[in-house]
């Protein structure tokens, strides 16, 4: 067997190798891309949650895009104190401090709400949810599959034992991943510090309302009329709180004949006088 057969064509592709290897170095060494350092340090000071809730799909992603001008307190996992990290690798001053918003469910129905019908199928809400709107009598009623509780990474979303998702407060980073996740949007965003919600999104009118769930809003405007601020008024049939304008006196969830307006903690027990 002649050995020049076999070496020739090895060399060859070999030599092929060596000069287009070495293209691509000269070529990777000429325009390679420098990466801002900030990302590196933005990165590192970021709590390495990758959860979206900035906006983007992993924290290495939002450090690029403050780079590139985005807002330094986005990270709500973080909040205030990786805010002001960021701040400082950026050269900037002293942020304005910004009220933490934390996720609500926006139903208290549980087993107060009744079925419209027997649902057998797969126990997830969007699943439920394709079969005329889930088994709830009322449409905006949560479902329970616990498609929200998933979703959170930081195991801050449960589902009661009256089958409806709550949040602790204490726990939740305002991610919003629970927001996403509900097929429902029955789960707002709130103010932390606010007591008094509205635990109803049910846009419907007539007797059915409360017969459908003896927890529902329906849109007797009592709460308009206690309230001293104009701090809420029913809206498409359903009261709706201005928290900007909320003072948490409570008056409105004292005068709710349904309890569908609760408080944080529960309404104070006023002693009588003896």
């Amino acid at each position: 067997m002649d050995l020049n057969l076999l070496l020739t064509p090895v060399l060859s592709l070999s030599a092929i190798g060596l000069v287009f290897g070495g293209l691509l170095s000269f070529a990777s060494t000429q325009f390679a891309v420098q990466e801002d350092p900030r990302i590196a340090e933005i990165n590192a000071v970021l709590p390495g949650a990758n959860c979206g809730g900035c906006g983007y799909p992993g924290c290495n992603n939002y450090a690029t895009a403050v780079v590139g001008g985005d807002p330094v307190d986005k990270c709500t996992v973080g909040g205030p104190a990786v805010a002001a990290k960021v701040a400082t690798i950026m050269g900037m001053g002293a942020l304005t401090s910004k009220t933490r918003m934390i996720a609500r469910v926006m139903c208290h129905g549980g087993t107060n709400c009744v079925n419209a019908f027997t649902y057998k199928g797969l126990d997830e809400c969007v699943a439920a949810n394709f079969v005329l709107g889930g088994p709830k009598a009322c449409k905006e009623g949560c479902l329970g599959g616990g498609d929200c509780e998933r979703a959170c990474k930081f195991d801050a979303i449960h589902v009661n034992e009256d089958r409806v998702a709550v949040v602790d407060m204490d726990k939740c980073t305002g991610c919003e991943a629970c927001v996403k996740a509900c097929p429902k949007s029955i789960i707002d965003m709130v103010p932390a510090p606010q007591l008094v919600f509205v635990d109803c999104k049910n846009k419907e009118f007539g007797g059915h309302v409360r017969k459908n769930c003896v927890n529902a809003c329906i849109a007797c405007k009592r709460c308009e009329k206690a309230c001293q601020f104009d701090a809420i008024h029913v809206i498409n049939n359903v009261a709706v709180i201005d928290y900007d304008k909320c003072t948490n006196c409570m008056e409105c969830a004292k005068v709710c004949p349904t309890k569908c307006i609760h408080v944080v903690g529960g309404l104070p027990v006023v002693e009588e006088a003896s």
